[in-house]
């Protein structure tokens, strides 16, 4: 048989069939006169086999194990852990389509965030404060903190998204933290077109200080340990701001940190 003939017979193309050569899968067959390679049905038995395999899911290299007469893995152990693999696949599988079911069910009732899709935690917090915050949600400013909070979210560790969510949910719920939130919010709104030398910006800087989460100050900002001005982070973070927002948000770090001064 030609090339193109034993693709045929067994369904793939004559690409796959010189990419199993390169891989040393199927056996080179000995070549005609004319330089064609000749296959013999072995060759079309051996590249079915590789067919059935890659279509359980095994990949080339396992495939290169079970065809081997010496040192292969027996065909039952990589089977088993072919079926161990799609296990967890379908675990996992299904765990991404209950978090869908979950954000398709809010965006019908009109849940949804703008700054979805998060997890159902920070969705509950987020529906949460736009519930409570009325007119206050729709601040610029506060836009900015809750994309921070997704942004945060996505990028932590597990103990820091749990450390974080709790710190919220506890700031959140504390007696006035609304109304103080509110203030805030305000406060940095009003800095948008402002000088960052507006003696409004220490007042800002002072609100929002009184009011952030321990679990939201940057990393190498422990009391007492300063914070690195430096970090790209950081640069990034007030990057996004206005220059008198930035410089507010900038003295609030400090404060939390390092104390008034």
């Amino acid at each position: 048989m030609r090339i193109g003939e034993l693709a045929t017979a067994v369904g793939v193309t004559t690409r796959t069939v010189r990419h199993y050569h390169h891989l040393g899968l199927l056996p080179e067959p000995e070549r005609r006169s004319n330089g064609y390679r000749d296959y013999s049905l072995r060759h079309a038995v051996v590249l079915a086999r590789i067919r059935r395999l890659t279509e359980l899911g095994l990949g080339l290299a396992e495939v290169r194990d079970v065809l081997a007469d010496d040192a292969g893995r027996d065909l039952a152990e990589v089977l088993a852990e072919l079926d161990e693999d799609l296990a967890r696949q379908e675990a996992a599988i299904r765990e991404r389509r209950e978090r869908l079911r979950a954000l398709m069910a809010d965006a019908e009732q009109g849940r949804l965030p703008a700054e979805g899709p998060v997890s159902p935690e920070l969705t509950a917090l987020f529906r949460e404060m736009a519930e409570r915050d009325g007119e206050g949600y729709a601040s610029a400013m506060a836009a900015k903190d809750r994309e921070m909070l997704a942004f945060i979210e996505t990028s932590a560790p597990p103990e820091v998204r749990e450390s974080m969510l709790a710190s919220l949910r506890a700031a959140f719920q504390a007696p006035g933290a609304v109304e103080r939130w509110h203030q805030v919010y305000a406060l940095l709104d009003a800095l948008a077109d402002a000088d960052p030398g507006d003696p409004r910006v220490e007042e800002a800087a002072l609100a929002l200080a009184g009011s952030m989460p321990e679990a939201l100050v940057p990393d190498g900002g422990g009391v007492g340990g300063g914070i690195d001005e430096h970090s790209s982070f950081l640069r990034a973070l007030y990057a996004d701001f206005a220059p008198a927002q930035a410089e507010a948000v900038r003295r609030a770090l400090r404060i939390v940190t390092e104390g008034p001064r």
